[in-house]
Formats: structure tokens, C-alpha cells, sequence
């Protein structure tokens, strides 16, 4: 578990590090912080938050939920006509 830890928190303190220099000593900063400080950030927009499933979906899984989602909603609506209509 510390495995884990240990280059995130140093890869961290690298970031930290660039945006700090770049923040408080600008004139002496360089490109390397520059592009550590723009890595990082631009780590952060990834979705990492989003797990891969057990198995991946293929084509025809997604189309297969597709036309399900379509079919059931166009029960429900042809439902709720026909009760409105009948009223």
C-alpha cells in the first residue's frame, strides 16, 4: 500500500514545487517548471474517477442497450397516449 503512496506524494511535491517557483520566482523559473506545472494541471482534467468494467462493452452491447432504452421508452409513451387518449 505505501508502493502506491510514495510516487504520488513525490510526483505531488514536484508539482508543488513548479507552481510555487513559477508563482513566487517567476524571472528565475524556467521551462522545466513551467511544463510540470502544466502536466500536473493537465493531469488533473482527466476523468480518473471513471473505473474500467469487468469486461469491456463492445459495438454490439451498446447498440443492444440502446434499442432496449428506445424500446421501453416508446412503450411508455404509446401508454401514456393511449390512456390519454381514452379519457
Amino acid at each position: 500500500m505505501v508502493r502506491r503512496w510514495v510516487p504520488a506524494l513525490v510526483l505531488c511535491g514536484l508539482w508543488w514545487w513548479a507552481v510555487l517557483r513559477l508563482v513566487l520566482e517567476p524571472a528565475r523559473a524556467g521551462v522545466v517548471e513551467g511544463a510540470v506545472a502544466a502536466g500536473g494541471w493537465g493531469l488533473s482534467l482527466l476523468p480518473v474517477h471513471v473505473a474500467a468494467t469487468a469486461r469491456p462493452m463492445g459495438v454490439f452491447d451498446a447498440a443492444t442497450g440502446l434499442l432496449r432504452r428506445g424500446a421501453a421508452w416508446i412503450r411508455r409513451a404509446a401508454r401514456s397516449w393511449r390512456q390519454w387518449v381514452v379519457r
